[in-house]
């Protein structure tokens, strides 16, 4: 059974890298930028960063990378509106005008399905999502999900939000998100609270009240300072309704760089804290800091890519507050509910993939644990394809004993 799993996942590769040995070199980069025209709206309208960078181009060789990126953040500049590019023939020899085409706003709303993901351990996950953007900068959004993936708990529920995508300035941004969630909790889970007294119990339902106000200072960098007031109904010892009220702030950092044209490097960086307060009338105190530190580095079909992340969490904090590793994107291969049932107070896990072209290989390790405890570091491997953002995979976890692998498919993960 196991060669032919592998004969599966393989087989679309080999078939692949027979047909192409060689990767096809984009013919445009040959050519050099004469000039960066924008159509369909006045380039006032974009920020300053990125009208700076679209009048960098002129000179440099054609990146298609490059203009991928700068696409991406128009996008989100201009929601709603679609954008593509044309390139036309210079006036000099060897060089091109790049015209950047925005169409008119879409009319109505779309309807999404965002990241389903089925794991053989812990079952499906998935959201539909209903976005409405308007003719402004308002974004509005409605969904409904399943989600086991993310926390110890499995979610059902609703999500509704708001966004105005910029506040006299597009540096400025404000957003508003209400969630409602119904809870499944699983057999290990429920078996260990019994023997954790210290631990606070579980919960039927959660709702969680955002608003987040966000800062662009400078390019790359994203300020966000908001609360989170999150309401759920404890079942034991006794039902009641219990409230864990947290001001939170995240600083994040998103830049790609480019040392050549071969080259691409991406950059990610984040911290987040969360800080439970009596000053918001919480039953919980307590403060949770989250680090995250993502490299990419790629070069033609080749993709490298290094994500690892730390928590610390202090104080006494409800269920959905403590960390987990094992799922689709952390320690793939392992179970959470065998790592830590109940999460921990403490993590740390580092994940290294390489991709080419289809395929991909990863490592992971990763440990979680409570202050006081020696941490465990666990492993695991794995291979899988990845077509157009749909991507299954097989992780195996190393230890000792029988492998159990486990599959994974979705988009995105």
């Amino acid at each position: 059974m196991k060669h032919r799993w592998l004969t599966v996942l393989l087989l679309p590769v080999w078939l692949q890298a027979t047909h192409e040995r060689q990767p096809k070199p984009n013919v445009n980069s040959r050519y050099t930028v004469e000039a960066v025209e924008v159509s369909g709206i006045a380039e006032a309208k974009l920020s300053k960063p990125l009208r700076d960078d679209l009048q960098r181009m002129i000179g440099d060789k054609f990146n298609q990378e490059r203009v991928d990126d700068l696409l991406r953040r128009m996008r989100g500049e201009l929601p709603g509106r679609p954008i593509f590019v044309k390139l036309r023939r210079g006036a000099q020899p060897e060089h091109v005008k790049v015209l950047i085409v925005v169409a008119r706003h879409e009319i109505g709303f779309k309807i999404a399905a965002t990241n389903p993901m089925y794991h053989s351990k812990q079952g499906w996950s998935g959201r539909a999502e209903i976005t409405m953007p308007d003719k402004g900068n308002n974004l509005f959004n409605f969904g409904v999900l399943s989600n086991a993936d993310d926390l110890l708990e499995r979610c059902a529920g609703l999500t509704a939000g708001y966004e105005r995508r910029a506040i006299g300035t597009d540096k400025v941004r404000l957003r508003f998100q209400f969630e409602s969630y119904h809870q499944i909790w699983n057999r290990t889970t429920l078996l260990e609270l019994a023997r954790a007294p210290e631990v606070p119990g579980i919960y039927r339902t959660r709702q969680n009240f955002e608003p987040m106000l966000s800062v662009l200072p400078a390019r790359g960098l994203t300020l966000s300072l908001g609360a989170s007031f999150q309401r759920f109904q404890t079942q034991f010892p006794a039902a009641r309704t219990e409230a864990a009220n947290a001001l939170v702030t995240t600083l994040r950092y998103d830049r790609q760089l480019e040392d050549s044209v071969a080259n691409r490097h991406r950059l990610e960086a984040g911290y987040t804290l969360r800080a439970a307060t009596r000053t918001l009338s919480s039953d919980f105190v307590y403060a949770s800091h989250t680090w995250e530190f993502r490299y990419l580095l790629g070069r033609g079909h080749n993709r490298l890519e290094n994500h690892f992340g730390a928590g610390v969490l202090t104080g006494r904090a409800p269920l959905f507050e403590r960390f987990s590793l094992g799922n689709s994107y952390t320690l793939r291969g392992w179970n959470k509910f065998d790592v830590a049932p109940l999460g921990g107070n403490r993590t740390a896990h580092n994940e290294l993939e390489y991709r080419y072209r289809w395929f991909r290989v990863f490592y992971d390790t990763g440990a979680v644990w409570n202050r006081g405890q020696s941490p465990s570091a666990k492993h695991s491997g794995g291979i899988g394809l990845g077509i157009h953002g749909f991507t299954i995979a097989l992780a195996f976890p190393i230890k000792d004993g029988r492998a159990e692998p486990v599959f994974m498919a979705g988009l995105n993960f």
